[in-house]
């Protein structure tokens, strides 16, 4: 037999078996897919042991004073997956990872397992307190970042800190504050710097220095962070504050969270890596050890640059309300566009066929179809009333649709407001609508100039008496008046009616909203009033009403003063 026969007869029986497994077996457990690929697990190791390594090395002590090595490993594992196959799966991992470490480093076998148990304590605390109090993305917001540091970097170390103190004092004599210090800000550093960095790192930030451009000042702005902050340090003259955190908060507004994350490494590298060397402002003092040296450069670090952690956390929050505000009004435009289309055709198809209806019934009633009697004149006109009724719905619904889609053309020229509002009031005073109505202007000695298109305007003021007229006939009064304040005029429409409750004017200007007048005897649809608006804005004025329930209400338009 070929080999070719071979490996294809051995592909046919192994694949029904294959197929046979469930699929709920041949797949990996919730959130394993990190051990999917062997080298995965085999690199979290390495890198794990040289961070051990090279914190011990950093700092001339078993215990460093900037410890990475669980910060990364806290970073991993919240991005690595989640449940407790995975969680058990990656504390075994660390745990090895910390322990080459340490033997490599050249740690004895005793301080090997008590500060590798420690450390896998330390981690495992950091990431139940995250877990428990910090979002997802814990660095997009103000508060997550809050609520990030606090668990991990304030309270994560602090029981791995007191055992670990307690056992060097124990097991070697060692002073349990000056341990436990030791402890604490090392590893509450680490968190506070290195695992921000680890977390942000997203295709969404890379993105952002694809740009060869974007990516040149990023270079060039973290190389200047460093060289200011080193040359400051071999001066040993210039306050680190003053010049260091300034240039921090220009990388995290240029570069967002990716580079202020780099910039806060940057400067924690440099300041204590050079003060460890006895250089820098906080070597001036002979009368402190160098432990107390470094102390002082990890509480700058703490106090003076991690506030701008806060700073980019701040701006990511800001780029993403921006962003969604964006997205929010490309929706709103493309569904009020939709909408207006809708409103458009409707009121088109609408019109045809009551014409026809109103043509057909004034044929009717004038007798041309035959003789009519009066139970059918009366029907007819009924019909012809309803008809008119939906007409005018059809061109009101035809003004929306041309406002909101910006197609309605306004001349600004000066316009009297006061003789408009003469011109409305004699109108009205004659329709049947307002019969029993006492309709006054309130007249001004000079005359009032708005800068307007007056058949919009009187559009408008139409409206609004029509609405009195409606809603405030109760009073029996409706008063108009027009006056000039400052740059711009004000046109107002007064009735002495029910008035409106605070809720019901929030609601007033909305399309088809009668504000719970829908099943009552008045007549209307819920349009004018929106129309009214958008004519208004459509006119670089301001529309609205004031009105106390039982006291009536006022409609006014402020309108530029020609």
């Amino acid at each position: 037999m070929s080999v070719q026969s071979a490996n294809l007869s051995n592909s046919t029986v192994l694949r029904p078996l294959a197929d046979a497994v469930p699929a709920r077996v041949r797949r990996l457990p919730e959130g394993m897919e990190l051990f999917s690929r062997p080298l995965v697990p085999l690199a979290i190791v390495l890198i794990l042991a040289f961070l051990v390594v090279l914190g011990i090395s950093f700092a001339r002590s078993p215990v460093a004073a900037l410890w990475g090595a669980s910060s990364f490993a806290v970073a991993i594992w919240l991005r690595g997956g989640h449940g407790w196959a995975f969680d058990l799966s990656f504390a075994s991992l660390i745990a090895v990872g910390i322990a080459a470490g340490e033997l490599m480093a050249g740690n004895s076998a005793e301080l090997t397992v008590m500060f590798t148990a420690m450390q896998v304590l330390e981690i495992v605390t950091a990431l139940i307190l995250i877990r428990r109090f910090a979002p997802s993305d814990p660095f997009s917001t103000v508060d997550g970042s809050v609520r990030f540091l606090i668990a991990a970097a304030v309270l994560a170390p602090v029981p791995a800190g007191l055992s670990a103190a307690a056992c060097l004092t124990l097991i070697h004599g060692h002073d349990f504050l000056s341990s436990f210090q030791t402890w604490w800000f090392g590893h509450a550093l680490g968190f506070a710097t290195l695992t921000p960095l680890a977390m942000s790192i997203t295709r969404d930030r890379i993105r952002l220095f694809a740009h060869p451009a974007r990516l040149a000042e990023g270079v060039g702005l973290l190389l200047l962070l460093a060289g200011v902050v080193t040359w400051v340090f071999l001066q040993n003259s210039l306050p680190l504050s003053f010049v260091a955190s300034p240039l921090l908060l220009l990388v995290a507004m240029r570069l967002r969270l990716l580079g202020s994350t780099l910039g806060l490494i940057l400067v924690s590298l440099i300041a204590i890596g050079m003060t460890m060397d006895g250089y820098g402002p906080f070597t001036l003092n002979d009368s402190l050890t160098r432990s107390e040296q470094v102390m002082l450069a990890q509480l700058f670090v703490v106090l003076g640059c991690l506030p701008t952690l806060l700073v980019s956390s701040v701006l990511e929050e800001r780029d993403a309300l921006a962003a969604a505000a964006r997205i929010g009004k490309r929706n709103a435009e493309l569904a009020s566009g939709a909408k207006s289309r809708l409103l458009a055709n409707v009121a088109h198809e609408i019109k045809s066929p009551i014409g026809g209806i109103i043509g057909i019934a004034d044929l009717w009633s004038s007798g041309q179809l035959g003789p009519v009697t009066p139970a059918q004149a009366e029907v007819t006109g009924i019909l012809v009333k309803t008809a008119r009724q939906v007409e005018a719905l059809a061109h009101d619904l035809l003004d929306v649709a041309r406002a909101e889609a910006g197609a309605v053309l306004v001349q600004l020229r000066p316009t009297n407001a006061t003789g408009l509002m003469e011109d409305m009031r004699r109108s009205w005073a004659v329709r049947p609508e307002t019969h029993g109505l006492a309709i006054t202007l309130t007249r001004n000695p000079e005359p009032v100039i708005a800068l307007a298109d007056s058949q919009r305007l009187a559009q408008v003021l139409d409206s609004l008496i029509s609405n009195a007229a409606k809603y405030g006939a109760a009073g029996g009064r409706i008063q108009l008046s027009a006056n000039r304040l400052d740059d711009h005029v004000r046109l107002e429409v007064r009735d002495d009616g029910p008035g409106l409750s605070p809720e019901k004017q929030a609601q007033l200007f909305e399309p088809f909203n009668r504000i719970g007048l829908e099943r009552s005897t008045i007549e209307g649809h819920g349009i004018g009033l929106a129309l009214a608006k958008r004519l208004v804005e459509l006119q670089d004025g301001r529309i609205g009403v004031t009105s106390t329930p039982g006291r009536g209400a006022t409609f006014w338009v402020e309108l530029p003063a020609a």
